[in-house]
């Protein structure tokens, strides 16, 4: 065992902190050591990646120790892991992580496949562990301002666009995968009902897998919703539409600003007014609410059967979709 590892065996810890690790450190596994360090109350033992120079220099940016693989990190004794491995890894990381009884955060999606989601969702729930999905646009500050806009609304429609240039690390997925299971979760979240109808328009103009995708939506309760997302606009852009009754709210999730349109008058007038909108990471909201799903023994925000749902959808949008319900019957999504 690397000599790194000893010292985190060593290490005192005050009874009341969580030692945490970190399997994984591409981009999102960097961004989870970074804000994990400072969160009151956790003790970021060791980060867990086969590239050693890797491995080392995040580890050394936020002060702790490096080792080759997330069986190394368990041994250590952690209480809970962040999953930020390639997807194709979640599987087999996730179930033997449970197996150990460690609490884990799976970055999204939750795993290549629904089977192997709904195992690791099992596996979880036989363990008694906590077990949240990454979905982090949940915690996003404009993203919250926007669902609080709409909570007591009929919501009629969603538009979501979520584009941009095609991002040089991405070579095991498409864009559905990437970026639309994102607002497919906002989807399910915003209207508290499942999506029932999925009818998918993708392409591909550059990418080895899909770079566009034109996605419509039915939910159980009769909204409908639509996604253009794509990896050939050459600057990003993340808004959000979404019109009921009453309203027609629109977020701009880039510059923090939505707006509300309301008081509509038969001469085609309207009010508008700015809402608030908070200024908490998104990352670091998601953390915390994970961590207190830990110490107060509560559900996670986004517990393993959302991911699985979400998941489901984005799948049946690259096999072509369908304009039936899904085999799994509607059920009310967790607020």
């Amino acid at each position: 065992m690397p000599a790194t590892s000893e010292r985190a065996k060593t290490r005192e810890v005050p009874p009341d902190r969580l030692r945490f690790g970190i399997i994984g450190v591409g981009v999102m596994g960097s961004n989870h050591a970074r804000v994990l360090a400072e969160v009151p109350g956790i003790e970021l033992v060791a980060i867990a990646d086969p590239d050693r120079s890797l491995a080392l220099k995040v580890a050394k940016a936020v002060h702790c120790d490096a080792v080759a693989d997330h069986n190394t990190l368990i041994g250590l004794g952690v209480d809970a892991v962040i999953v930020a491995a390639p997807t194709h890894l979640h599987h087999s990381i996730a179930l033997e992580c449970i197996e150990a009884g460690v609490n884990l955060l799976v970055e999204k999606p939750i795993a290549p496949t629904v089977e192997e989601g709904r195992q690791i969702v099992a596996a979880a729930r036989r363990k008694g562990v906590k077990l949240m999905v990454g979905h982090i646009e949940r915690f996003n500050p404009t993203v919250q301002a926007i669902k609080q806009a709409i909570s007591a609304e009929d919501i009629l429609s969603i538009a979501i666009t979520r584009v941009g240039p095609f991002p040089p690390r991405m070579s095991n997925v498409g864009v559905v995968i990437d970026l639309a299971v994102h607002d497919i979760d906002l989807i399910r979240w915003f209207t508290g009902s499942e999506i029932v109808e999925v009818q998918p328009q993708l392409t591909k103009a550059r990418a080895a897998r899909e770079d566009i995708a034109l996605l419509q939506f039915r939910t159980a309760s009769g909204v409908l919703a639509h996604i253009n997302t794509n990896w050939l606009t050459p600057f990003k852009a993340r808004t959000v539409h979404v019109a009921t009754r009453d309203k027609y709210v629109i977020g701009d999730l880039l510059t923090r600003q939505v707006t509300e349109c309301f008081g509509f008058q038969p001469d085609g007038s309207y009010s508008m007014r700015h809402l608030s909108v908070g200024h908490a990471e998104p990352l670091r909201a998601e953390l915390l609410a994970f961590v207190k799903s830990i110490r107060d023994d509560e559900k996670p925000v986004v517990g393993g059967d959302e991911g699985v749902a979400s998941l489901e959808i984005a799948i049946q949008c690259l096999e072509g979709g369908s304009s039936a319900v899904p085999r799994r019957a509607p059920r009310k999504v967790a607020g």
